[in-house]
């Protein structure tokens, strides 16, 4: 047995980190990766790179948005990111008369340029260790059962204690917030700029932006054109500022140089950006519990809803714009369930974290360390007593949730009924206005109540088939005692008689406001029903946290201890962070081989005027057969379209510039292909690939397709 034991150990510490898996810390490439990229190709030093004292490339990517990055490629504040990461900004700005997502939008001055309120980016000023800071003020903390080592309330306290209310004040537009890393067994500071003036400089029509839309998305080859510009404005000073007619571009500390000279397969390629979330520490249970509830509740529900949308969408031109973000939404992450779960059985990672798991035990026995062991067990108990828990919030979540909008009308009516049973009438008048304002914000221009009944019925009738009766929202039980069980019968009553069925309903509820009709209104009471069952879910799941947070700390901490912290990378947590491979194709399958490259000939090949995911623009096919590509095709007459590389990426990593070795710009992330998902778990080396759109065709389409050369003069371009 100790023979069987020590063999497992040494087998498990001598496994390498495969070279391009990761998402690095920038403050540790010198001591962690530097060398490896080099030999991989890299011509840059890793203050060109990163560098606390001086400007680097880390300075021109950014946060865009809240889940995007971006980066500025101009001294103008011009900024790069995908199609799909402004779309809710074009989404907006579009209307049937002024359809920016069907036509695209090019602002041809900056009098054009299009403010989004709302819409920020955020550069990085200064990211700092500061693990020995935190520990030391978390050991002043008396409570054995504390959760301040990852409360982000503490943390950020922390973090203004430490630069000081008057930094913050002497600073316009910054924050500083302290990280959590490796489970709170580590801590980084990041000072943020974030400015709030983007204004939407350029925008190719969807037909560009998302071809391929749902067919493609998750898959390669791809052949998507998707980007978007926008431009930072700031006062005249260069701080952040709300938007106003005399703020001015940025002039940005660091822009990216943009290269056009191409690549091969095989060359060195780097992305710097934002991934939101990895599970790499994942134990064998939480990959089973990941597979078997979270991924087959969300593939089964949204492959419901979505076919409903869908059919409405395909119907109406005004539902297709309404719904075309929810839509996009929904099966994103629908795809990606569906991945995951595929690379989870392809490459058995149950055994995998079996295997990481036996190693540390026997490792912690060899050291006389117990509570990893201890630790383990916990894990496994906390996974195996929530089960039916999670499960029911799962459903909860997806089918009534995310799946019925009407679950999210006003429901705070208490201040309007005290109005009215006082016979007050000036505060009666007040509070119908904030309910007219919440009713305006619920039923907006995105907002179709027939598209809302139809795919209510659809997830109401699976939600009772899969969740006990005695399990669902207590006001379900009038389905069976007032309708039979019939649901699309209890879901028309509740569009015909809720205030919040129409426009109508609510005009005559205002009219004629009582207190019955809130007390009585079906929709007020089905919100209230799916919120109470929400808040018990929540509650009864929350007996695990803490728990659970505890001995993934520990956990996490035995691994730290027991492997050589230069191939340890913590998961991602939407902070920066570097990724690096090659630029290469891979094999799906037996006798299949993709390459790394694409080009508009593929386009062609998939164009179908009969389906609006492979429509192609009739200039883009003028161009393609005149093979006018200016300066940005291919030495063999082809225009190139997208490129794929083994970086290791997630979301949040979409709009992440792609560079080459010399930290040139020679694409814009927008996905990962379908076979590749399950690298938030583990790394998939043979699978695992970031899809990228080549900046050849960014700048083509820019040029060429909308004639807007006056943005191609403001970028530094690398022939």
């Amino acid at each position: 047995m100790r023979k069987a034991i020590a063999l497992l150990l040494s087998a498990w510490i001598a496994l390498p980190m495969l070279a391009d898996e990761g998402m690095w810390l920038l403050p540790l490439l010198k001591e962690q990766k530097i060398d490896e990229m080099k030999e991989l190709g890299l011509k840059l030093q890793d203050y060109d790179i990163y560098s606390p004292e001086k400007a680097s490339l880390k300075d021109a990517v950014v946060i865009f948005g809240g889940g995007c990055t971006g980066e500025v490629v101009s001294p103008d504040g011009l900024v790069l990111t995908n199609h799909h990461c402004g779309y809710d900004a074009i989404q907006t700005h579009s209307s049937v008369e002024h359809d920016y997502l069907t036509d695209g939008f090019w602002a041809t001055t900056r009098e054009q340029e299009l403010p989004n309120e709302g819409l920020t980016v955020t550069f990085i000023d200064k990211i700092e260790d500061v693990t020995d800071y935190v520990k030391a003020e978390l050991a002043k903390d008396t409570d054995p059962n504390s959760m301040n080592f990852l409360s982000p309330k503490f943390l950020n306290g922390l973090a203004k204690a430490r630069v000081g209310e008057k930094f913050l004040q002497d600073n316009p537009g910054t924050e500083v917030e302290i990280v959590p890393i490796f489970d709170g067994n580590q801590y980084y500071m990041f000072t943020k700029k974030i400015y709030s003036d983007i204004r939407l400089v350029g925008a190719p029509p969807s037909a560009i932006g998302k071809f391929g839309a749902d067919t493609d998305n998750w898959m390669w080859p791809r052949h998507t054109g998707d980007f978007s510009i926008f431009r930072i404005y700031a006062d005249k000073n260069g701080n952040p500022a709300p938007y106003s007619k005399d703020n001015v571009p940025l002039r940005p500390k660091r822009w990216m140089k943009i290269s056009i000279k191409g690549f091969d397969e095989g060359d060195f390629a780097m992305i710097m950006g934002f991934p939101g979330r990895t599970n790499h520490y994942y134990t064998s249970w939480e990959v089973a519990e990941r597979r078997d509830i979270d991924n087959t509740v969300r593939i089964h529900i949204r492959e419901l809803r979505q076919e409903a949308m869908l059919e409405e969408m395909l119907k109406d031109p005004k539902v297709r714009i309404q719904y075309a973000s929810k839509y996009a939404g929904s099966e994103n992450a629908y795809k990606n369930a569906i991945g995951s779960n595929w690379a989870i059985n392809k490459r058995d990672f149950e055994a995998v974290k079996r295997a990481e798991q036996e190693a540390l035990v026997a490792w912690g026995k060899q050291h006389n360390q117990p509570q990893y062991e201890e630790a383990l067990s916990a894990l496994q108990q906390m996974v195996s007593d929530r089960k039916e828990l999670r499960f029911r919030k799962w459903m909860l979540d997806e089918a009534l949730l995310r799946g019925v909008e009407f679950s999210r009308v006003p429901t705070q009516v208490d201040s309007l009924k005290a109005a009215l049973q006082k016979g007050d009438k000036e505060k009666t008048k007040a509070q119908l206005d904030k309910l007219r304002t919440a009713f305006e914000r619920f039923f907006d221009k995105d907002y179709a109540p027939d598209v809302d009944r139809k795919i209510a019925k659809v997830m109401l009738a699976e939600y009772r088939r899969l969740v006990d009766a005695a399990s669902q929202p207590a006001y379900f039980s009038t389905i069976d005692s007032d309708y039979q069980g019939d649901v699309s019968a209890f879901v028309d009553e509740l569009f015909r008689k809720s205030i919040y069925g129409s426009q109508e309903n609510f005009e005559a509820f205002v009219s004629h406001p009582t207190i019955e009709a809130l007390e009585n209104d079906p929709m007020i009471q089905f919100a209230l029903s799916v919120k109470a069952e929400q808040k018990a879910l929540n509650k009864a799941l929350q007996q695990f946290d803490d728990g659970y947070s505890r001995a993934h700390h520990t956990y996490v901490e035995g691994l730290m201890k027991m492997n050589d912290m230069a191939d340890m990378w913590p998961d991602a947590n939407f902070t920066l962070r570097l990724t690096y491979g090659q630029v290469k194709g891979y094999s799906p399958r037996d006798c299949a081989y993709y390459g790394c490259q694409t080009t508009l000939d593929g386009v062609m090949e998939k164009e179908d005027s009969t389906n609006w995911e492979f429509v192609v623009p009739k200039r883009l096919k003028e161009l393609y057969n005149a093979k006018d590509f200016g300066p940005y095709g291919l030495e063999n007459g082809k225009m190139p379209v997208a490129l794929c590389a083994t970086t290791h990426t997630t979301g949040g990593n979409s709009g992440s510039p792609v560079m080459n070795a010399n930290g040139e710009l020679i694409g814009i992330n927008f996905d990962r292909n379908w076979e590749g998902v399950g690298g938030d778990i583990e790394y998939l080396p043979d699978y695992q690939r970031s899809i990228i759109v080549d900046i050849r065709y960014v700048l083509f389409l820019i040029d060429k397709y909308a004639g807007a050369d006056y943005l191609i003069k403001e970028m530094d371009i690398v022939k």
